[in-house]
């Protein structure tokens, strides 16, 4: 009878050999772990908490309450022409997608270093599943968007005509990659400077601000809008914005300018996480 050891290995794991040796197929070879991933990440996010799932529907309609107040009954800023609830509804729920991705991804090293140091799977897996679990929460609130649609237009509030929703799905994709190459740069970078995780929710403020969440893209200076719109967030709010509400113009050039961004910052987030991938047990 043949020996049990002379059997070959069904897998061979091997060390990177260099940057670009990302190896992103692992990842969908281990899909079923993602999926369990994504369905542990649903079902314990609001578990023990009294509201569960109507929190989805709590946190931007808080928000929004609170910049309709403040930037437009108060400081009065300009939302091109849509109902102030609606302009910032959709912004916030936009940026909570983009937010959500991002946290869960730069902290991916930190929080699941018990994981890491057991047992062996692509730690891209972690991030990843967080990103697709986010998309329920965006979808969720998505449904709380079209159904404010629907009664300002009962009301006879003026809303523009919507019809590039067909758009939507690239729309939501282009947030889940700035936020998951975001997080993954940071992630990379927290596992040998715990400064950056401390200054993470500063940095997310101003990148609010510097995003067209609570004013239009309109207000820039069209000098200065080709600059800003190389920020990716700025022009998929916008899009955002054009395909939910049918305010603003799709235009072709800050599009790609922001795919561009969103690319490359995918790409080096990518890079960085891999690097650190192969060494996180013993710096985390």
């Amino acid at each position: 009878m043949k020996d049990q050891t002379e059997r070959p290995w069904s897998q061979v794991i091997t060390p990177r050999r260099g940057w670009l040796d990302l190896r992103l197929i692992d990842t969908w070879r281990y899909r079923d772990l993602v999926w369990m991933f994504v369905t542990r990440n649903i079902v314990t996010v609001y578990s023990q908490t009294v509201l569960g799932p109507v929190w989805y529907f709590l946190q931007p309609l808080i928000n929004t309450i609170v910049f309709t107040i403040i930037f437009g009954r108060m400081a009065k800023l300009s939302t091109d022409g849509a109902p102030d609830f609606l302009f910032y509804l959709s912004g916030t729920i936009a940026w909570n997608y983009f937010q959500t991705c991002f946290k869960d991804a730069s902290t991916t090293f930190v929080t699941n270093a018990g994981i890491f140091g057991k047992v062996y799977f692509p730690r891209l897996v972690v991030p990843v599943a967080a990103s697709i679990s986010a998309l329920a929460q965006f979808l969720i609130q998505l449904v709380l968007l079209f159904g404010c649609i629907i009664y300002y237009r009962l009301a006879g509030a003026s809303i523009g005509q919507v019809q590039l929703l067909v758009l939507l799905p690239l729309i939501a994709l282009q947030l889940a990659l700035i936020g998951l190459g975001s997080g993954l740069l940071v992630s990379a970078l927290t596992t040998k400077y715990r400064d950056i995780g401390f200054l993470m929710t500063f940095g997310l403020q101003l990148w609010m601000y510097a995003s067209p969440v609570i004013y239009p893209a309109s207000t820039i200076p069209e000098r200065f809008r080709l600059i800003y719109m190389a920020n990716p967030m700025a022009s998929v709010i916008e899009s955002f914005r054009v395909v939910t509400l049918g305010i603003g113009s799709l235009n072709l050039t800050y599009m790609v300018v922001g795919w561009l961004g969103t690319i490359a910052l995918m790409f080096v987030g990518l890079l960085l996480f891999s690097r650190v991938e192969q060494t996180s047990v013993d710096t985390v």
